[in-house]
Order: C-alpha cells, then sequence, then structure tokens
C-alpha cells in the first residue's frame, strides 16, 4: 500500500511525464528522475528541520539531541568534511553528561572541516548506539550537507569512553554513511566487528584502563583485525594504538585520529559488502537491502559485484532472501546482468531501472550515492524477481 501511494504521489508530481515508461527508465531518465526528488527532498528537510537545525536541537521521535559546532579552514570545491565528535559519560547525571559534552566542545580541533558535537538525548550507559541514534545520524549528515556543504563521502564518527562505547558500535552499524572511525577508550560491548570490512577504523586506548576490560578488549580487537586483514588484503583498513603509560585519559595523544581520518573518503558502493546485523536492525547497507526476514541479529550477507562481468555474486546469506541493490556506477544496467549463488548461476537477463525504487531511496534519506534504480530479490538461493 505505502508502495502504491508512494508512485501515486509521483504521477500527480508530474514525474512520470520525462519518461516512457516509469517501470523501464533510460539511464537519462534515471539521472533527471534522481536529480529532480533530491531537489524536492532538500525542499522538504529544509521546511520540516530547518528550524530545529538552526535553533540546535534535533527531533527523532519523543528524543531531543542538542548540538554545536564549528567550522574549521576554508571549504574544499568538492565539499567539508564532517566529525561527528560523541561526548563520554554514560550511565550517570544529566549534569555530569553536560559537563562531558562541554569537555567534548574542545577535545579536538581540525586542519579543515566541520566539528559536531551532538549531546546525548538520555543519560544511559548505551546512549549512544541506541535505536534513535540511527534516525539522528541521517539527520545530521543530510542538514550538514544541505547548510554547510559538507561532502556525504567525507563523514567520520569518533567518540570518547561512552562516546567511544557508540563509536564501537555505531561504525559497523552504520558503515556504508562514514569514510572512517576512530574509538577512543571504549568498550565493545556486542559490535559486529565483520561489518567494517570496507570501512578504516582506528582505536586508541590506555594500555592501563582496565576498567570493564576495555584495555584488553582493544588488544583483542587489534588481533582479530590484523586476521581479517590478512585474510582480506582489501579490507579491514585499521590502526591501533595502546598508550601503555595512559589509563583512561590518554593526555591528548588521541588528537593524531584526526589527520588519520581525513586522509580517507568513502566508497558508497564497494565491490565486496560484508553485512552483519546487529541488534538494532537495518533495512539497507550500501547496495544490500534486508528482506522481512532478514533482520535478526547476526545474521551475516557477504556479497560482490564484478563490473566487467556485470555479475553479483552471494557468497552467504543467512536469511531466507536478500535484495540486491544496482546502479549505473556499479555496472553497465543497459547489458544483462548475471546473479549468482554461492558461485551458481541463478540469474542472467536484462534489468530495469524503476522510478519507484529510486524514490524509495530518497525518501530514505540514503543520499545521492545510494541511489539505485534497480533492485532485484534472491529468495532461497535460487529464485529472483525484480521488485
Amino acid at each position: 500500500m505505502r508502495k502504491t501511494l508512494l508512485l501515486s504521489c509521483l504521477l500527480m508530481g508530474g514525474l512520470v511525464a520525462m519518461a516512457q515508461n516509469p517501470q523501464h527508465l533510460t539511464k537519462a531518465e534515471a539521472e533527471e528522475a534522481t536529480a529532480k526528488l533530491l531537489a524536492e527532498r532538500v525542499e522538504k528537510v529544509k521546511q520540516t528541520q530547518g528550524a530545529d537545525w538552526k535553533a540546535g536541537e534535533l527531533k527523532n521521535g519523543n528524543y531531543r539531541m542538542k548540538f554545536i559546532y564549528k567550522l574549521f579552514g576554508e571549504k574544499p570545491a568538492d565539499g567539508r568534511a564532517l566529525y561527528i565528535s560523541m561526548h563520554g559519560g554514560g550511565g550517570t547525571t544529566p549534569a555530569a553528561n553536560d559537563q562531558q559534552w562541554e569537555n567534548q566542545k574542545r577535545l579536538y580541533n581540525l586542519k579543515e572541516g566541520m566539528y559536531f558535537v551532538p549531546r546525548s538525548p538520555t543519560d544511559t550507559w548505551n546512549m549512544w548506539h541506541q535505536g534513535y541514534m540511527d534516525g539522528f545520524i541521517d539527520q545530521i549528515i543530510e542538514n550538514a550537507v544541505i547548510y554547510e556543504g559538507v561532502n556525504p563521502n567525507k563523514v567520520y564518527i569518533m567518540g570518547y569512553s561512552a562516546g567511544g562505547d557508540g563509536t564501537f558500535q555505531l561504525a559497523p552499524r552504520l558503515a556504508d554513511h562514514w569514510a572512517a572511525a576512530s574509538m577512543m577508550a571504549g568498550h565493545p560491548n556486542d559490535a559486529q566487528i565483520l561489518s567494517l570490512r570496507n570501512l578504516p577504523f582506528a582505536i586508541f586506548m590506555g594500555g592501563q584502563d582496565a576498567a570493564y576490560g576495555r584495555n584488553e578488549l582493544a588488544r583483542k580487537w587489534s588481533k582479530d583485525l590484523d586476521a581479517l586483514h590478512k585474510e582480506d588484503p582489501d579490507g579491514y583498513i585499521h590502526k591501533v594504538t595502546i598508550h601503555e603509560d595512559c589509563g583512561h585519559w590518554m593526555l591528548n595523544r588521541d588528537t593524531v585520529a584526526i589527520d588519520w581520518l581525513y586522509q580517507y573518503t568513502r566508497n558508497p558502493i564497494p565491490n565486496k559488502v560484508v553485512w552483519v546485523q546487529d541488534d538494532i536492525a537495518r533495512d539497507n547497507f550500501y547496495w544490500l537491502y534486508a528482506g522481512p526476514t532478514g533482520k535478526l541479529q547476526g545474521l551475516n550477507v557477504t556479497a560482490e559485484y564484478d563490473s566487467e562481468t556485470n555479475t553479483v555474486n552471494i557468497l552467504r546469506c543467512d536469511a531466507p532472501s536478500v535484495i540486491i541493490g544496482l546502479n549505473d556506477n556499479m555496472m553497465d544496467l543497459d547489458k544483462p546482468v548475471t546473479i549468482k549463488y554461492e558461485g551458481n548461476v541463478v540469474f542472467k537477463g536484462k534489468v530495469s531501472r524503476k522510478l519507484q525504487s529510486i524514490a524509495e531511496d530518497v525518501n530514505a534519506a540514503r543520499g545521492k550515492d545510494l541511489i539505485f534504480p534497480v533492485k532485484l530479490k534472491v529468495m532461497h538461493g535460487n529464485i529472483v524477481t525484480q521488485l
């Protein structure tokens, strides 16, 4: 019903008039439709979120997030960098978390970019990785792009102590949002390390920071990331620094993370994706989408594509189904596409760019680089249908 209503609205808006058939768009028609829908999205965000952004407080349901930001340097031609920096504190008093927010505001300086410091919407130990954060992150990035000219492929996440806990969780869960991430003095809890395949990830820890086993867990993650990178040399880029003479406070030595992060730019359509669902499930991750039964914690979907052969290979799929998104930056969609499941061909044929598919991604605030006009559903490893 929702999809039907959405398409009806698009029809009323006259978008379909530009295409001979909204179910079979040409590449040029898809690009034109995407540009128009994105422009309309910008106007909608300005109308619904603009006042909150200017007031320094975002809303997501019943939650409120105060924030401040500072701009550093001249804006590059391709847009500013954005650093989202999460404060410490956690399960303590509002006053204590307010003090940690004040500290975070002045903890790091940039050569270039936008330094964005939110105040956690709650005062719980897991304040930075509850489900409300995903919606706030989308709002932060979208508004920063609109109002401050941020490059969506130069967005970084970082945090100290409880903010480090959040980085451990939000980095892999929202890996398709970030260019790189840096964790300072936090605890991983149940973070999904495998989802970091395409996200450069830094860990800074005091060697004497033994509370909750933080130091030993940092060492374990270092070994695990080393092993993952050795097995997959194109993935799991990482930097782990243990300051053996430091406790929870690292004497500002972690500030080197700023320059380390800045060297990386997000690739929104990596050739290989490893997606393990977190306890906060997501509908999409890079160019993969979860079916209705594919959002249980721990489910692993691993897939890769080859631009030269127009082939997608699903290497692993724990869920009964998975949806593959394709766009013209990944492969030539005017030529036949091949879908393999564990190396076996399960589909080969022409696919269609669809207006409805574009509209769904725009409406989900995915941004211009994560719009996929083609979506193919693979069920039980051998049934492929175009949505």
